[in-house]
């Protein structure tokens, strides 16, 4: 089995991507960070800083995050907490009026894909 190929670590504003979380730690590759590979499905590459509102959004949706799933070793995640969600279900949120803060220099920039750079920007927590 080979290991997993992760793009280049790229943030949205084309400097290097920077940490989104380690307590928890997120990303699809479990490094703190929201790289992206050939594997990621689902884009999870979106820095986003939780809110109660996404949460319950996400849990209605059918992706529960906020109950804890040990034997995936996830916490589950309460408001505050950063997390590396999926490009579309961000944009999904934000159409519904209930997506959470974006960190731009640690949102990978595959999520410009799916999600235009001025809607990040309507909710970002870091300038740019």
């Amino acid at each position: 089995m080979s290991a997993p190929r992760v793009l280049p670590s790229i943030n949205v504003l084309g400097g290097p991507l920077e940490p989104c979380s380690t307590r928890p730690l997120t990303g699809f590759f479990r490094n703190g960070c929201c790289d992206t590979g050939a594997e990621d499905r689902g884009l999870h590459t979106v820095c986003a800083v939780m809110t109660a509102e996404f949460l319950a959004l996400s849990k209605y949706l059918g992706n529960d995050l906020s109950t804890p799933q040990p034997a995936f070793r996830f916490p589950g995640l309460k408001p505050g907490d950063r997390w590396c969600l999926c490009a579309a279900r961000f944009l999904q949120a934000h159409e519904e009026g209930a997506a959470p803060k974006v960190h731009l220099a640690a949102t990978h920039a595959r999520t410009l894909d799916i999600v235009p750079l001025d809607v990040l920007r309507a909710h970002a927590l870091d300038a740019g």
